[in-house]
């Protein structure tokens, strides 16, 4: 199988998935302008086709549909091709792809289930670099005291603080109206 490419509709707005042969090559958040993620993939990845997806990578397309709409499927068995990352950034992958939709993590904390509790940056870094967002969610690392840190994707920090809010992830340890356990509407009859 070659390479091939797809654009689909979110809520979001329009995603693009790249595949090949191990699966997986890039996913493509939407861009402002209009033909901006189409061409950005084409950028990316110029031996693509853009084609129809074999049956995987639909299926895939179809659980991130979901996932954006505030679906809970953490897609962490979706087929990747890590055949040109860097191992360093596989292991930060990894760990990502295991924190699940509504939960978060920090870089510390992702550097520490490395064994490497110094290297914060690098994780940043990695997570900056990763072709796969979504898929593995480097929406869900954020910096100390749930600081939004960086964002790759069109949008920066707006685009990771809209994702973490369709998971309803919590970033801080503020509780909102929706956590407490009283009614906000005023008495009856008054």
């Amino acid at each position: 199988m070659g390479q091939g490419f797809m654009l689909f509709e979110t809520a979001i707005g329009r995603c693009g998935l790249a595949w090949g042969a191990g699966g997986l090559l890039g996913v493509q958040l939407p861009e402002t302008a209009p033909g901006a993620a189409w061409a950005r993939l084409r950028k990316r990845y110029p031996d693509a086709v853009e084609t129809a997806p074999p049956p995987e990578v639909d299926e895939a397309a179809d659980r991130i549909i979901d996932l954006l709409a505030g679906g809970r499927d953490d897609l962490s068995d979706v087929a990747l091709d890590l055949t040109v990352v860097q191992p360093f950034n596989r292991r930060v992958y990894e760990i990502a792809r295991a924190i699940r939709p509504g939960e978060t993590s920090t870089y510390g904390q992702v550097a520490k289930a490395m064994g490497e509790p110094g290297a914060m940056r690098a994780v940043g870094k990695a997570l900056g670099e990763n072709p796969w967002p979504i898929v593995v969610p480097c929406h869900r690392v954020l910096g100390t005291d749930g600081k939004m840190g960086g964002f790759s994707a069109d949008g920066g920090a707006a685009t990771k603080a809209r994702l973490l809010t369709i998971e309803r992830a919590r970033v801080t340890d503020v509780p909102t109206l929706f956590d407490m356990d009283f009614s906000v509407a005023p008495p009856k009859g008054r």
